[in-house]
């Protein structure tokens, strides 16, 4: 694509879907949420876009969120949506998917999920939070409903002038292997937009269908911690 700086692509690999070439040959991720003019002057919500580059900014996935304008504005952080990730022949590589859940640390039942499949219907994991009230913790888990990974988010998840970091450990929680990084983006994108950065980082030889459902890990931990409605900040402590 013209004007873009787009990583080469990696030859194909028996054992990997298609498209996910690209993560075999990296440990970290940078996603780069576009900026909304419309959203930053009116507040009204629009679909989200994102960039996903690796370390040296090279990109190697376009990211569109599909949902509705109503459930956009009415629902706001909590509303359902689908995120599909593209490659640079715009081919859909990745499709996440989002299910409505109510958010409240008072009820056990109302805990978010995020489902990846790659390609778009061949499931490699999901995403699962575990209830919690003082901390953000979450399971990723592969196709078969093993758990992978563990996350364990901090208490207080104020962005204001500084990184907000999302921890990774082995399946036991006796290693932190990774990060999810929600990284301070200056003051003006801070105030006036939701137009966040994150940067994700993981072992060299993760299994690549685990790095995909890591993507997914943050696009779930952005709408629920780093989306605002109507502009307003909706930054906490704990999972009040």
């Amino acid at each position: 694509m013209c004007g873009e700086n787009w990583m080469q692509a990696p030859n194909a690999q028996s054992n990997c879907p298609p498209g996910l070439e690209y993560l075999t040959m990296i440990d970290q991720l940078l996603v780069h949420q576009k900026v909304e003019v419309l959203e930053a002057i009116t507040g009204f919500e629009t679909a989200n876009k994102f960039s996903v580059k690796n370390s040296l900014g090279q990109k190697i996935f376009d990211a569109k969120e599909s949902s509705g304008c109503l459930t956009r504005n009415c629902c706001g952080p909590i509303r359902p949506f689908d995120m599909k990730i593209y490659d640079n022949h715009k081919n859909m590589v990745m499709h996440l998917h989002r299910p409505f859940a109510c958010q409240s640390c008072w009820f056990p039942c109302c805990l978010q999920s995020m489902e990846v499949t790659a390609p778009p219907g061949t499931l490699v994991g999901t995403v699962e939070q575990e209830w919690s009230v003082f901390k953000p913790h979450f399971k990723v888990k592969d196709a078969a409903g093993n758990t992978v990974l563990l996350i364990r988010g901090p208490f207080c998840t104020f962005s204001f002038c500084g990184d907000v970091e999302f921890k990774v450990f082995s399946a036991d929680g006796s290693r932190e292997v990774g990060m999810i990084s929600k990284q301070w983006s200056g003051i003006a994108r801070e105030a006036f937009t939701d137009a966040d950065l994150f940067g994700i980082s993981f072992p060299m030889d993760l299994d690549v269908k685990m790095k995909a459902v890591m993507l997914g890990a943050c696009f779930l931990i952005d709408a629920m911690f780093f989306e605002k409605k109507g502009n307003k900040e909706r930054d906490g402590l704990g999972m009040f």
